[in-house]
Parts: structure tokens; C-alpha cells; sequence
């Protein structure tokens, strides 16, 4: 990580983690693909939860195991073995317990959170089902993404992969078995959709944590006292990176409660199926995002900053021609995307349009996520979330007083792809320029 020319060493550690995080982001697509089977009601009750859903997932793994990666790789770097020890213990614990005060706060106020997002009748009942099983697993999630993020800075990204691509394969045929039902097993409805889910987090993290225990992963999850010290470590960068997956996440439900009132749950649900491809950019970025972080982590804790952020740079730029790639794909040809999960004319319209429009800037996004990753390791966030803030003040904000003034969907639409592009140019300037070398204030 501290030698070897950073081209071949980002894509050998990034092909495992973007297969990871492909497989990752496909489990949601093939339970949304089944789902879908059950109607466009269905797709608008969980497209009010999946934002939600997205948030946790966004927050334990990109955010606190961001935190996590970072401060493993830099304990690693300097080579402080029993701080790296110290940190996976710690990881745990904290992410257990973040799990479980989320799982509290939504179990309690789910259904009002749903109603604000849009969700009403049938749909919101769907809300309901659907997201009292998830929610009731978010410690599993959590602590699931808190140990492949102690691998992860190890730089061993091999072994997440095949943990989350399991997972994957796992889901292919628990999710219609559990949605449809055969044989002895019931249909459970939209509810199988979420048990599938709930099975694949519990498998992912006994998995991780016999691996981590077993004294073959660099950080090892050993029994021990509980201190602030490590946990702060963690927090310096996790806890304050916890506020890009809420910016981004709060931006896709507001903005698609704001089409829902404007044109119907049929819109909604159109806009949401094509939003999601947002949400498979996210992972892509962190596919090579996640190294970045070890790696930015790891040359600066040795005293090489020039080359961590030529690292910055490079990723970033890989990032920007996937990103890019996928939208002009999507603009291109948007039904193919929007007829895998419904056939109603107004969905396809609405999608169709989104993607029409803000497509051709999806390499911006992508790039600002990856680059996000990499300030990560760096411990400097506040360009990056001040970019995640602005892009949410303009699309959702802004955005708001357009469509409440002209009705029009194509100017609600075209604001959010200018944002977009703002969003990935401020953070590219802010590493290109050296404001991670700036003296901390």
C-alpha cells in the first residue's frame, strides 16, 4: 500500500470490493425484481422505505466503517499492532449499539416517517409490513458492515467480497420462496422480501466475526475492556461522515415525496425505480472507494501525502468513466432499466424522463462519492459534506419552490442534475487543490 505504483495496486484491491459491492447492491435489486411481481402498490410502499433502508446501510458501511477502515489502516500504517486489535473490539461494540438505537427509534416512529415520505392506503400499509422486518435487523446490518470494515483496512478486500457475493447468490432463491412461498414454506408477501434480507445479515456477520476471531485477519476481535480512546478514533472521521448518507439519502426521499405529491404514487414509483440506479452508483464508487480509504489511510499515517492524494485522483477519474458510462446507458435507453420492475405507463414515463435528463451527469456523482472515500482516510470531510449539503439545499430546496411555481418536472429534474455536477466538482476541486495538507483548524 506504501510503495507500489498506485494504479495496479487501487484496481487489484478495487476488483474484489466493486464485485463485493455489486452483489451487495444486487441484493436489493433482486428482491425489488420479485417484489414487483406483486404490483405497482407494492413498489410504492417499499420505495418510501428503501431510502430509509439505504441510510443504515449507507451509514454503517460507508460512514462509521469508513471510520473504521481509517483508523485500522492507520493504526496498521504506523504499526501499532494492538491499537489495530483494540479498534476491531471496539468497532463492534459501537456499531451494535448504534444498530439497535436505530432499531428503536424506527420501530416506534416508522409509520409517521412513511406518511411523510409519501406512502398513503394500501402503499403505506405495505410500508408498514415491509419495514417493521428490516428494521427490526439493523443490528445485524450493522454489525455485518463494522467487521468487513476491519478487514477492509487491513487491505484485505478478498475476503468482504466473497462474504457479500454469497450473500447474493444465497438471495436468488430465498427471496422468491419466501415472497411467493412453495411447498411447506407459506407466502409471506412483501414481509419474505425483508426476511431474505434479514437472513442474508445474519449469515454475513457470523461469517466475518469467526474470521476476524480466528487470529488470521491483521486486526483480530479479541475479548477486552471497553475505552473512549479507540472509540474516538473512530468517530473522528465515522461519526462525522455519518452526515453524507443522511444529505444523500434525505435528498432521494424528499425529492421523491416531492414528485409523489405532485404527480401520483404511479410517478413516485417510477421516479424511485429510477433513482435507484443512484443507489447502484453508490456502492460502485465505494467498490473503489473502500481501498482508497485504506490506502489514503495508510500513506499518511507513514508521512507520504503527495502520493495519497495522487491516489485521491486517480480513483476519482476511475470513478467518473463508470459513473459516466452507466448514466449515458440509462439515458439512452431507460425503458430497459424501468420494464425489470413495472409496466405502468405513468412509472415508465416518469422514470424515462428522470433518466433522460440527469443520466449524462451520473460520472460527477460517482466521482464526488469516490473522492468522499478517499477524504475519509484523510480525516478531512468538510468539503465533501458541505457539497452533499449545497446538492440537497439546490435539488430539494430550490427544487421545491420551481415545481411548486411551474409544475413542471422537466425544470425539477434538470436542477437535479446541475447539482449533481456541482456536487462532484467541489469535492474534485477540494482534493486537487491540497486542502487536506492545510494545517487543521
Amino acid at each position: 500500500m506504501l510503495h507500489d505504483p498506485v494504479l495496479p495496486t487501487l484496481l487489484r484491491m478495487a476488483w474484489p470490493n466493486l464485485l463485493m459491492m455489486l452483489a451487495q447492491a444486487s441484493t436489493g435489486l433482486i428482491e425489488m425484481w420479485f417484489l414487483a411481481k406483486l404490483g405497482t402498490e407494492v413498489l410504492a410502499g417499499v420505495a418510501v422505505v428503501v431510502p430509509v433502508l439505504m441510510l443504515m446501510q449507507n451509514m454503517s458501511q460507508g460512514a462509521l466503517g469508513g471510520g473504521i477502515s481509517a483508523a485500522v489502516a492507520r493504526a496498521l500504517g504506523a504499526g501499532d499492532a494492538a491499537l489495530a486489535d483494540a479498534l476491531a473490539r471496539h468497532a463492534l461494540v459501537l456499531s451494535a449499539a448504534v444498530g439497535l438505537a436505530f432499531t428503536l427509534a424506527l420501530l416506534g416512529f416508522g409509520s409517521a416517517l412513511f406518511h411523510l415520505l409519501g406512502a398513503r392506503g394500501g402503499a403505506l400499509a405495505v410500508a408498514r409490513d415491509y419495514g417493521q422486518v428490516v428494521f427490526a435487523a439493523l443490528v445485524l446490518m450493522w454489525v455485518m458492515n463494522a467487521l468487513a470494515s476491519v478487514v477492509r483496512g487491513t487491505g484485505n478486500m478478498l475476503l468482504p467480497g466473497a462474504v457479500i457475493c454469497g450473500g447474493a447468490l444465497l438471495l436468488i432463491p430465498l427471496c422468491p420462496l419466501l415472497i411467493f412461498g412453495f411447498g411447506p414454506v407459506p407466502a409471506l408477501g412483501v414481509a419474505g422480501g425483508a426476511w431474505a434480507l434479514v437472513a442474508y445479515y445474519a449469515v454475513g456477520s457470523l461469517v466475518l466475526a469467526a474470521y476476524c476471531a480466528s487470529g488470521r485477519n491483521a486486526a483480530r476481535l479479541r475479548a477486552g475492556p471497553v475505552h473512549w480512546a479507540p472509540m474516538r478514533s473512530i468517530l473522528t472521521v465515522g461519526g462525522l461522515a455519518c452526515i453524507n448518507p443522511l444529505l444523500t439519502n434525505g435528498l432521494i426521499a424528499a425529492t421523491a415525496a416531492l414528485v409523489g405529491a405532485q404527480a401520483g404514487s404511479a410517478a413516485l414509483a417510477g421516479y424511485a425505480t429510477a433513482a435507484r440506479l443512484e443507489y447502484l452508483l453508490i456502492p460502485i464508487a465505494f467498490g473503489l472507494g473502500a481501498p482508497m480509504v485504506a490506502l489514503v489511510g495508510a500513506n499518511l499515517g507513514a508521512g507520504q501525502p503527495q502520493r495519497a492524494r495522487h491516489i485521491a485522483l486517480v480513483g476519482g477519474a476511475i470513478a467518473f468513466a463508470i459513473g459516466e458510462s452507466v448514466g449515458l446507458a440509462a439515458a439512452l435507453w431507460p425503458e430497459a432499466w424501468l420494464r425489470l420492475f413495472g409496466s405502468d405507463e405513468r412509472l415508465l414515463a416518469t422514470g424515462a424522463h428522470y433518466l433522460r435528463i440527469a443520466g449524462p451527469f451520473y460520472g460527477f456523482f460517482a466521482m464526488g462519492i469516490a473522492l468522499y472515500f478517499a477524504s475519509q482516510g484523510a480525516g478531512r470531510l468538510k468539503w465533501p459534506l458541505l457539497a452533499g449539503a449545497g446538492r440537497l439545499l439546490l435539488y430539494a430546496g430550490l427544487g421545491w419552490a420551481v415545481l411548486a411555481a411551474t409544475g413542471s418536472l422537466s425544470a425539477f429534474f434538470a436542477l437535479g442534475a446541475v447539482a449533481m455536477v456541482l456536487y462532484g466538482l467541489l469535492i474534485l476541486w477540494s482534493v486537487a487543490s491540497g486542502s487536506w495538507f492545510a494545517p487543521p483548524r
